[in-house]
């Protein structure tokens, strides 16, 4: 996805536009659950952001790299407290390549869907994996695309809708891609925001992790390792660089 969707205006008011991300309720639980998947190690984040993650984790002592394509979102993290014990690439994560092997790469918040062809999808579980440490692991938070929620005939979801948010998807089965629309009220005046999304399902995702060398690791519904059933709407899932024999 072009750094156009998240640009300068978006990245300055990114914490506005979604507070309920930034819930410690929210943040902590994935923290504590990539911190310890991260032990004394390296980790890797691809789509780093304003540092959302990357900040407490990196207060928790793991070192932190992060590879991010809005130079935006990339200043906003960089204004925050201590942001310099973070290095950050600009680059797409799915193909910008550093010279250093991590126990965890992580990607989060649905930000697979950013890349908008399953080429690109597939090239960054590669890229994952060329960045792992043996016996290392990646990490993606992602959702379960709500197809089955939609009555028949229906290509809508709406998937929040506040006194100063609506934000829905539009899906299109042929391509298998989803708009995800925003419409946010902000300061008196209306505000849209709208960006495409290649949706893609959890056993897709396994072949992707397949392709790339990766093992299956771990599926979860959330950061507190609930089990993964029919209907979760969401999933963590974990794959494995194998260990060296």
């Amino acid at each position: 996805m072009p750094d156009v969707y998240f640009d300068e205006w978006i990245a300055q008011r990114y914490e506005d536009l979604w507070p309920e991300l930034f819930d410690p309720a929210v943040v902590d639980p994935a923290v504590r659950f990539l911190a310890e998947l991260a032990g004394t190690g390296p980790a890797l984040e691809f789509g780093i952001g304003t540092g959302r993650i990357a900040l407490p984790l990196s207060r928790q002592g793991v070192r932190v790299h992060g590879i991010e394509l809005s130079s935006a979102m990339v200043a906003q993290l960089q204004a925050q407290q201590d942001a310099s014990e973070i290095e950050v690439s600009i680059g797409n994560f799915a193909t910008t390549a550093l010279d250093e092997r991590f126990t965890l790469v992580y990607l989060l918040r649905n930000t697979i869907t950013n890349l908008p062809t399953r080429a690109e999808q597939v090239q960054t579980f590669r890229n994952a994996a060329a960045h792992l440490q043996p016996g290392g692991v990646f990490v993606i938070e992602n959702y379960v695309p709500a197809l089955q929620r939609l009555p028949p005939g229906e290509t809508i979801h709406v998937f929040t809708a506040t006194p100063t948010h609506l934000g829905f998807e539009e899906y299109n089965l042929v391509t298998q891609i989803a708009v995800s629309h925003h419409y946010w009220q902000i300061d008196g005046h209306l505000k849209t925001f709208s960006s495409p999304h290649r949706y893609v399902w959890p056993s897709e995702l396994d072949l992707m992790a397949q392709l790339a060398g990766l093992t299956p690791h771990a599926r979860w519904t959330d950061w507190h390792h609930t089990p993964f059933t029919a209907n979760s709407p969401t999933h963590i899932s974990i794959w494995q660089l194998p260990p060296r024999s």
